[in-house]
């Protein structure tokens, strides 16, 4: 399963991509406004550090307007995926944009219809929200392998992308069920290491070796 960062921070972002943990990198409307930053500025400085898919939005609501924004956003790097809303008019600029060449991530879907559609629409990514289902009383990872099977049994080329990420166990279980990427904040990759019975057979072993009086260095 490849690992996408969910920030627009580049210090975060370069910090894990040094450890060889950044496949790609999400951001969105409220990840640049936390960032503070110009989105173009910002997003051509991620994909300078970063070699994969860097998803940057689309922020119109209709297809002919995103799709200009598409192109413009696209021009930044040759990693660059346009990122659209799953609407209509999110699907008809994805269409456009995939038959450019171009790299679509499909975002807000909450469905297992919503993913059949951008599927059939091209997108090279389709981003379900499993936490934001979470909120509401839905099972978020029962979408992710209701996607998996679907796009299993058709032959589609689209890449799930687990988004909305919010806990160590969302990862584990969306690699169990095949999500092929998950995008995560930098908080919850970094707390994939953390285990308190690793924590405490350091201690043990920190203490055993300092009875024995030596260095190795």
């Amino acid at each position: 399963m490849k690992f996408f960062v969910d920030t627009a921070d580049v210090a975060a972002i370069k910090e894990l991509n040094d450890l060889g943990m950044v496949d790609g990198v999400t951001t969105n409307p409220s990840l640049i406004l936390k960032s503070g930053r110009d989105i173009l500025e910002v997003t051509k400085e991620i994909c300078d550090l970063v070699k994969g898919p860097v998803s940057a939005e689309v922020v119109a609501l209709d297809a002919d307007t995103m799709i200009a924004e598409g192109r413009k956003l696209a021009e930044i790097a040759t990693n660059i995926t346009v990122k659209v809303p799953l609407t209509w008019d999110g699907l008809r600029a994805c269409k456009v944009l995939t038959d450019e060449g171009k790299m679509v991530n499909v975002t807000l879907c909450f469905s297992a219809n919503q993913a059949l559609l951008a599927a059939k629409a091209g997108a090279t990514f389709i981003s379900p929200f499993v936490g934001r289902l979470d909120d509401i009383n839905m099972d978020g990872m029962e979408l992710i392998a209701d996607i998996r099977q679907i796009y299993d049994n058709y032959g589609f080329d689209t890449q799930i992308l687990a988004a909305s990420i919010r806990t160590v166990n969302h990862a584990t279980q969306c690699a169990l069920v095949g999500a092929d990427v998950m995008t995560a904040p930098p908080s919850v990759i970094k707390s994939m290491v953390s285990h308190p019975l690793t924590d405490k057979g350091i201690d043990q072993f920190m203490k055993d070796w300092a009875k024995t009086g030596q260095n190795i260095l």
